[in-house]
């Protein structure tokens, strides 16, 4: 009788227990769902700060300042973006022509030209490392630089063209931002950096 008494008691502190321990669980879960929390953010519960600002391609606060004239560049110059071994085509950047902008484009020129020499073909460019976009706003062609006609933000991973992702990943954006400072994305191309983004 004492054996049967002692389970009976131990089985139902358990369930007490188990009782006691749910409805805590409960307390604090609708505690936390009627606080302001961003429960979009993995951090939210850890950081004790308000989340970041949400972005997206949508955001009606954002708008792309005025875009100056392409700026003037030298061959001599041109900093190579590091791109695979099988490609024809080398591309370089002339580091006088990279521009930060207050809206967060960085700008520059990108120089292609064959391997075995030949024509020079430049491009004037945007990358927007918030939403991992470029923009092409002129093109050199035979000694002149030419507008596009309707320049348009394109997404890096929709390009055809690999070097803007590769310039993108290894000098001009950190994440979703542009790096620092030119003085940065200057050296990173100097010595490619390859972290995860």
């Amino acid at each position: 009788m004492n054996l049967l008494s002692t389970t009976t008691k131990r089985r139902s502190f358990r369930r007490n227990a188990e009782r006691a321990l749910l409805l805590i669980c409960f307390g604090v879960l609708a505690g936390c769902a009627s606080g302001q929390h961003d429960t979009d953010n993995p951090d939210w519960a850890q950081a004790g700060s308000p989340p970041p600002p949400k972005r997206s391609e949508t955001d009606k606060e954002w708008e792309e300042t005025a875009t100056p004239p392409p700026p003037a560049f030298s061959e001599s110059r041109l900093l190579p973006i590091e791109m695979p071994p099988y490609m024809s085509l080398k591309f370089g950047v002339d580091p006088n022509t990279i521009a930060i902008t207050g809206d967060g484009i960085v700008r520059y020129v990108v120089v292609a030209h064959n391997r075995n020499g030949g024509a020079v073909n430049a491009f004037y460019e945007g990358v927007r490392c918030s939403t991992a976009e470029m923009k092409s706003y002129a093109r050199y062609n035979n000694g002149a630089w030419q507008d596009v006609a309707k320049p348009e933000w394109k997404r890096l991973n929709d390009l055809n063209s690999s070097y803007t992702r590769a310039l993108s990943t290894q000098a001009l954006c950190r994440g979703n931002a542009p790096r620092a400072s030119i003085g940065e994305m200057v050296q990173n191309m100097r010595n490619p950096v390859r972290e995860v983004q």
